[in-house]
């Protein structure tokens, strides 16, 4: 799997090289800066990019621009967006076309090798990667509207897990339920939320998540935990 990674930090940038070497990925380009990463996403068409939110020159969100742009040249081109901090507006962008093939990530979860690397490869797989982090603030910000007031403690554990991209196998493995009860609560979920039912676990995170965001602030706005 070939991987373009874009990260302005050389040990970062270098350890990161390091840890998905380890993991048999294939660095195509570790680049730092926003040009570099331009010039390699269109040169190289790698299977996922792995990008720093802040890049050179800007450094302000010059890599998540650089990788949108990317994505609208070749739609549904995989991208993990790696940050700092809990910034939903990113969250809000990599959404917005749908298609799935994103993740967001903060840069604490890359000393976890296991959880970051699971990320990468669903990400390249065309599915999502959010950080609990944003899942949970999401939640916790929007626990006053009706909907989501309606959700039982059970079903606030499962819609956190499933916004993350997590399938039904893997949310009754953690919360050590039967793959039939995390059916059951799924359904009661979307039914809460008014959401129709799908057995697209990508289509159903990104339907949730649009869900719980809809009282975003105005554009321009960012949220920062």
């Amino acid at each position: 799997m070939r991987v373009v990674l874009a990260e302005d930090l050389f040990l970062l940038r270098d350890g990161l090289v390091r840890l998905l070497e380890a993991y048999d990925f294939e660095i195509a380009a570790a680049v730092e800066s926003g040009p570099e990463l331009s010039r390699a996403l269109a040169e190289l068409r790698p299977d996922v990019a792995v990008v720093d939110v802040r890049l050179p020159p800007s450094f302000t969100d010059e890599g998540l621009q650089c990788a949108l742009a990317a994505r609208r040249a070749t739609p549904g081109l995989p991208v993990l967006v790696l940050s700092q901090h809990v910034e939903q507006l990113y969250a809000r962008e990599l959404l917005a076309d749908g298609s799935g093939g994103v993740g967001y990530l903060l840069k604490d979860r890359v000393f976890d090798a296991d959880q970051f690397v699971d990320a990468v490869r669903r990400v390249a797989a065309g599915g999502t990667a959010m950080d609990p982090q944003v899942i949970s603030q999401l939640l916790t910000r929007r626990a006053q509207d009706r909907p989501l007031g309606r959700l039982t403690p059970r079903e606030r554990e499962v819609i956190e897990l499933m916004a993350q991209g997590r399938s039904n196998a893997a949310i009754a493995a953690q919360l050590h339920v039967t793959e039939r009860a995390v059916a059951k609560h799924t359904s009661n979920i979307f039914g809460k939320l008014g959401l129709p039912p799908s057995d697209d676990d990508n289509r159903r995170v990104l339907a949730v998540l649009a869900y719980l965001d809809r009282g975003r602030p105005a554009d321009g706005a960012v949220d920062r935990g």
